[in-house]
């Protein structure tokens, strides 16, 4: 039997302030990692759904507004759709647009798309907008648009979609494409711009940017593309403040796990240390007996890291709890103006949770390293004869 598992079991930590702290500090970690993650997610699926990951256009047409309407045929000639981690490519036409209801009136862009799977003449609303005029499923949507001369519509509400974020262009109302290509007298193989969505585990910010400049390249090489004069755009170029924000966010969280390791290290010391102290004479007797430095050490490690594994356990669990009431309920909300959406979204990203906890499992135990170095001066001579 190993002697130091033996003799650590024999120990207790009686420092419960410091393994309060450790399960807080793992508490806070995860959730920070969860949050930040799920904001990543719930704005990156927000805007995809809004504008796709990368958009095709021309290089006139300022917005998304597609003043110069490209062919929509480009999305099957390109050689876009085959690019690795291409997941569609679809026209869609956009028009400004106000709605009226009563005595409201509130601005509105409307997106065609190709695949809506209602009839035409109907849509579907955010719920936002569905607050703000009263307007719900079946109800009649009076839609002006204006331009050389005003056109007014009259669409049939087929649903309210809930906001996957919320900005000052996110009241974007879904329509049949066709319906909107009348509405701005395009042809039928006419569109605002290409939107090209990629798998999800291609979103992230280099990747995307990377993938972008793969379509560009194909169009370049596509003389079709080169006559109508196309450009891409990543979605971080077309929202650069919103993905700043999230890097912003992501140092945030940085500076939380470094902060709560520091914390729950610093408090395990303590405890470690008053497990040292009341065991003073157990390390001289042990000294005496010819155990050295090293394996005394690693006997009140043993003793320090089982405590630490348990509030790392009960913190994840905490975590984990919240996460699931938060993710189905949305019980904790948020102001959408100052963050986009309207609740804290929650995203368990298990790699980077676990990768979370053993850099900090690992950064704790090399921090209890050091109260250990006062074993070396414990005198076993002077411990045995007080005793």
């Amino acid at each position: 039997m190993d002697v130091s598992r033996f003799i650590s079991r024999k120990l207790r930590f009686q420092g419960n302030i410091a393994a309060v702290s450790i399960a807080v500090s793992f508490f806070v970690m995860i959730l920070s990692v969860t949050i930040s993650s799920g904001f990543r997610h719930a704005v990156r699926d927000g805007v995809a759904a809004i504008t796709g990951d990368i958009q095709i256009s021309s290089v006139h047409s300022a917005g998304l507004m597609g003043e110069n309407p490209i062919s929509a045929s480009l999305s099957e000639g390109c050689g876009v759709a085959s690019l690795p981690g291409v997941a569609s490519i679809s026209p869609v036409a956009f028009r400004a647009g106000i709605v009226r209801s009563g005595d409201v009136i509130h601005g509105v862009l409307v997106k065609g798309i190709a695949d809506y799977p209602d009839s035409s003449m109907t849509v579907s609303i955010p719920k936002r907008l569905s607050e703000l005029t009263g307007l719900g499923e079946g109800d009649s949507m009076l839609t002006y648009f204006v331009g050389e001369k005003v056109k007014v519509r009259k669409f049939r509400i087929a649903r309210v979609h809930d906001d996957l974020i919320e900005f000052d262009e996110n009241l974007v109302v879904y329509a049949p494409i066709a319906d909107i290509r009348r509405v701005n007298e395009w042809d039928d193989d006419e569109a605002s711009l290409l939107e090209v969505s990629v798998l999800p585990a291609m979103r992230g910010d280099r990747m995307v940017k990377e993938l972008s400049g793969k379509v560009g390249t194909l169009l370049a090489l596509s003389p079709e593309a080169r006559e109508q004069q196309l450009m891409t755009t990543a979605a971080q170029d077309r929202y650069p403040q919103l993905f700043s924000w999230l890097t912003l966010l992501d140092f945030n969280v940085l500076f939380i796990l470094i902060l709560m390791t520091i914390v729950a290290g610093f408090n395990m010391i303590s405890g470690l240390l008053i497990v040292l102290f009341r065991n003073i004479p157990t390390i001289g007797t042990l000294k005496t007996l010819g155990m050295g430095d090293r394996t005394i050490s690693a006997v009140f490690l043993r003793v320090a890291s089982g405590v630490v594994l348990k509030g790392m356990a009960v913190g994840n669990a905490l975590a984990f709890l919240f996460c699931l009431i938060q993710g189905t309920t949305h019980l904790i909300r948020l102001n959408p103006e100052n963050y986009f959406v309207s609740y804290v979204p929650v995203h368990v990203d298990l790699p980077l949770i676990l990768g979370a906890d053993l850099v900090s499992l690992l950064a704790i135990m090399a921090l209890l390293t050091l109260p250990t170095l006062f074993i070396s001066r414990v005198d076993p001579a002077t411990t045995v004869r007080m005793n």
